[in-house]
């Protein structure tokens, strides 16, 4: 017989972290043989995609854009510039490692949004092109949101004490 409590539990269905999870997988298999077809990881696409847009991102703009850690990052950046895809920009702060795509990054970026587009439309077609906007807005707010709520957990949480001066 279920507690109480469980009784009050919404749905494993209604689970938003399992919904989030199930959409992304979803997702991420729909386009993911446009990125296997060139032999990148989804994570390095990431990487491709954010450069893409801006030019010459630093490692701690890429890690959050892209959310990958920076360790799994610098083995990224090792992969992608080895295959020619990108390449360090002169900074002026030493302790920054800057990147940006290069030519042949930018063709294969090009590349593979040109093979993908078709699929894209469809989705938005099937989905409903405004309710996918919608949903891209809605995530970005729910997003945004739960941060919010974590800096203030963050900020409100107590302090550990300090020790007296000397008392060791």
């Amino acid at each position: 017989m279920p507690t109480p409590k469980a009784k009050e539990l919404r749905k494993y269905e209604k689970s938003l972290p399992i919904s989030l999870l199930r959409a992304r997988e979803a997702t991420t298999r729909y386009f993911k043989p446009y990125i296997d077809r060139h032999d990148l990881t989804m994570p390095q696409w990431r990487v491709l995609r954010a450069l893409a847009e801006e030019e010459g991102l630093d490692a701690r703009t890429l890690s959050e854009r892209c959310v990958i850690l920076p360790p799994s990052l610098t083995r990224i950046f090792r992969s992608l510039t080895q295959r020619g895809l990108i390449s360090q920009v002169e900074c002026t702060d030493a302790r920054r490692h800057r990147v940006t795509l290069t030519e042949a990054g930018r063709a294969l970026f090009e590349e593979v949004v040109e093979e993908s587009e078709p699929d894209y439309q469809r989705l938005a077609k099937a989905f409903g092109a405004e309710r996918l906007e919608s949903l891209l807005n809605l995530l970005s707010e729910l997003r945004d949101t739960v941060e919010e709520l974590n800096a203030e957990d963050a900020a409100e949480a107590p302090r550990p004490a300090r020790r007296a001066a000397g008392g060791r």
